[in-house]
């Protein structure tokens, strides 16, 4: 696909610009963070135990790096259900710039506070540039999914695809463990296979990186999500009727 053709152009500028911590984007507040990107809303920030939390917990496309925050796609995922009358959701943008599937796994309990009804997973772009095999993105996604569904929250995998760089063998694992995810947990999760559908590789949906969407790519994404988890939203309001 178009993605797999670009992510190998500025592949090997990321790696050179991550440290042992973490990628050049960085979360908000740090030195090498020259973009800024939004800190994450925590869930416990909410105190209206009728708002329908929906975490979001990702990596600098969810965060919006390189985008004012309200044009990072959680935050138009929130506009849309605003626009259709859901005033009970409240979306949490859990993007952490540089983030792996690890570093998803040691704080999604962060994320999951008393009014968290649905987390959606958007990791895993991060892991081939920190030396993460598939396994373990299989291992700490499974971590992450165990651990929204313990809390009685809807979980949503989302998808990413492995930079051709790195090789077939590494392409196919890292694609397998999200499909093996799938079937693993049918019937107690959503699936969308790839987060970037649409956008990736599309100059006029990026930014100049290549890799981070801009305004217009973070809208594609966001209309990509929505009606899944206004599906979801309708299921848990009906369910608790």
């Amino acid at each position: 696909m178009a993605f797999s053709r670009l992510v190998p152009i500025v592949a090997a500028a990321l790696l050179a610009a991550c440290s042992p911590t973490g990628c050049n984007m960085a979360p908000t507040g740090q030195a090498n963070d020259p973009l800024g990107s939004p800190q994450p809303v925590r869930p416990e920030d909410v105190s209206d135990s009728a708002v329908r939390t929906i975490a979001f917990l990702g990596d600098s496309i969810t965060a919006g790096l390189g985008l004012p925050s309200q044009q990072a796609y959680p935050h138009i995922v929130q506009q849309m259900f605003e626009a259709e009358g859901y005033g009970e959701v409240e979306v949490v943008n859990g993007g952490i710039s540089g983030d792996t599937t690890a570093g998803g796994a040691r704080r999604v309990d962060q994320l999951l506070g008393p009014s968290t009804t649905t987390l959606v997973v958007a990791l895993g772009g991060n892991d081939a540039l920190r030396g993460l095999s598939a396994g373990q993105t299989y291992d700490n996604l499974a971590s992450i999914i165990d651990a929204g569904l313990a809390s009685d929250v809807s979980v949503v995998l989302v998808g990413m695809e492995a930079p051709t760089n790195y090789g077939t063998d590494y392409q196919d694992a890292f694609r397998g463990a999200f499909l093996r995810l799938s079937r693993q947990y049918q019937g107690s999760i959503t699936f969308v296979p790839f987060l970037l559908e649409g956008v990736a590789g599309n100059p006029a949906l990026n930014q100049q990186d290549g890799i981070h969407p801009n305004e217009q790519g973070a809208r594609v994404i966001a209309e990509l999500l929505y009606p899944r988890l206004r599906d979801i939203v309708d299921r848990q309001s009906s369910a608790a009727r």
